[in-house]
């Protein structure tokens, strides 16, 4: 299986540079997996595709203001650092730039000196651990000196900084939105919640993955790097309830497949637990728990596009974001929506 079968056309006019005024009114392209069929409508539509007794899953995590710039305590040189996971207390995972100015020992200060960082270790692909050292709490430290880390395809400046934000971000974490949770609403939330669906939250923080392309030619040698995730003994049995009583399990996102086919056992029993997870999903996977799923339009010859190939099939896919591109839809993170039926 070769990355560049799963490629195509994209004209940069389509990259969505910012989100709609009304998170709600973006277009939804439905698409049939079993017989590639597809439709065109609008978010709000979704509605006629999940049914009392369906399950709505949903990742909570809340983006992190990760990206901040400061410079070398000594010599005063510019350093960016994006925070991409919490190792232990104040040291993290970083993403360093220039990297090559991020030497072990060295210390760098952000914010007025708000924070500080010092080098701890050195990693490929200008990864490096850092000790943060800062008066607070963090959050609220990086509320006041850090940047939403918007991807890089992204050229405009976000006016209001909770648009990268779900409505129901909760556990902060991330170093990238879940951003097919981006178009729901709290009304439309509420009005899926009365129509007896159960709307269960897990949690995955978005780390490196997110930013790193496919750079093999063959799909197997790649590398996924691993996230957090977290699913609670509740939202575990009200999963298995739905799957016993007939219920589909429609996942917002690829963060939540990833989350559920990662706790889920070859039985199709979800399974309460926390950790790390590197599962790399692709076409001739056989998902345990997973019927349905919305998502967002993915980057050509990406983990995501392989995902979702890998659950309506190569050709279905690219046959729909073909005809998506010829009729103008918004791609990626502020793009418009796709429903996997």
């Amino acid at each position: 299986m070769r990355t560049e079968d799963f490629k195509y056309d994209l004209p940069d006019e389509l990259i969505a540079q910012t989100p709609l005024k009304d998170r709600d009114t973006s277009r939804l392209l439905v698409l049939n997996k079993e017989t590639g069929d597809v439709k065109h409508q609008c978010f709000t539509d979704i509605l006629e595709y999940i049914n009392k007794g369906d399950a709505l899953v949903l990742n909570e995590t809340r983006v992190l203001p990760a990206r901040i710039f400061g410079k070398n305590k000594d010599t005063g040189g510019k350093m960016e650092l994006l925070l991409l996971e919490r190792i232990e207390d104040d040291v993290w995972e970083v993403l360093a730039k220039p990297a090559k100015r991020a030497k072990t020992s060295k210390t760098f200060v952000f914010g007025d000196d708000l924070m500080s960082g010092e080098v701890i270790a050195e990693l490929d692909e200008g990864i490096r651990h850092i000790k943060l050292s800062y008066d607070g709490i963090l959050e609220e430290v990086l509320d006041e000196i850090g940047t939403m880390p918007l991807p890089p395809y992204i050229h405009e400046t976000l006016d209001e900084q909770e648009r990268y934000q779900t409505v129901y971000a909760k556990n902060s974490g991330s170093a990238a939105a879940p951003t097919a949770g981006l178009h729901f609403t709290d009304d439309l939330l509420s009005q899926i919640i009365d129509r007896g669906i159960k709307v269960i939250k897990v949690t995955l923080h978005v780390g490196l993955g997110t930013f790193r392309p496919v750079k093999v030619e063959n799909v197997l040698e790649h590398k996924m790097h691993s996230e957090y995730y977290h699913v609670t003994e509740e939202a575990a049995k009200a999963i298995n309830n739905i799957k016993m009583d007939g219920g589909n399990v429609i996942c917002t996102g690829t963060t939540s497949v990833r989350t559920l086919e990662t706790v889920t056992d070859e039985n199709g029993t979800v399974h309460a637990g926390c950790g790390h997870t590197d599962i790399f999903i692709y076409p001739g996977y056989k998902f345990k728990i997973v019927d349905k799923l919305i998502t967002n339009f993915h980057l050509p010859e990406s983990t995501l596009i392989m995902l979702v190939s890998a659950l309506a099939g190569k050709d279905k896919v690219l046959n729909a974001y073909k005809e998506a591109v010829e009729k103008e839809y918004r791609f990626f993170s502020f793009g418009d929506a796709m429903l996997i039926k």
